[in-house]
């Protein structure tokens, strides 16, 4: 079980909304990667059921396009300054970065690095294991101003493969079993810490 400081906060876990390129090519950290016009739609709904929700007191981003412009959208509705966090940023693809999923599923790399996530990373790339770290690092410091708050509610705009990194952790899952989560496009996952210890409250809540 993860340690925190004793004190309580809510993190909303927010993947950006959906890109021309969803599900079609490894995009990771690709500049110039935007929204495309049903992701503006999905960021849209997402910020406004936040805002029916939640009472938040910080809005983080991860620093690529798709995640400030679901952010803004955030930001207009909570009345927020988005805060830029590279902790948060998507997976380091390496070369298999831009690559179409139809030009690398077949290969034995691929295939290996889907069964062993735990042990295998993307050639000249990030590791789950450093993606998990890091993002964890920077769960601490986003929580460390508010450790003189009873509570506080901090939303995370990021990427799927950081959150479903930070949910395995919290759920006690190997790495190996990270795509049994669905983590999808403008969703919402909820996790608490609550005293010395974080417990995950929801996964992929869509407000769509």
């Amino acid at each position: 079980m993860v340690s925190f400081p004793p004190f309580m906060t809510r993190i909303l876990l927010i993947r950006h909304g959906e890109t021309e390129l969803t599900g079609r090519v490894l995009y990771g950290r690709m500049p110039g990667v935007h929204l495309s016009a049903e992701g503006h739609r999905q960021a849209d709904a997402l910020a406004q059921s936040i805002a029916a929700q939640y009472q938040v007191d910080q809005l983080i981003s991860s620093p690529l396009e798709r995640a400030i412009e679901t952010g803004r959208y955030l930001s207009d509705a909570l009345k927020l300054p988005i805060t830029i966090h590279e902790g948060v940023i998507e997976l380091d693809y390496g070369e298999w970065l831009g690559k179409a999923f139809d030009d690398i599923r077949e290969s034995s790399h691929w295939q290996h690095y889907n069964r062993l996530r735990s042990l295998v990373g993307p050639p000249e790339g990030e590791l789950m294991l450093e993606v998990q770290t890091r993002a964890l690092t920077a769960l601490r410091e986003i929580m460390a101003p508010h450790l003189d708050a009873e509570s506080a509610t901090v939303a995370v705009v990021s990427h799927g493969d950081v959150i479903r990194s930070l949910l395995v952790l919290l759920l006690g899952m190997p790495l190996d079993n990270i795509y049994r989560l669905e983590v999808s496009p403008a969703s919402v996952s909820e996790i608490v810490f609550d005293g010395h210890y974080g417990r995950v409250v929801r996964i992929n809540q869509l407000p769509f």
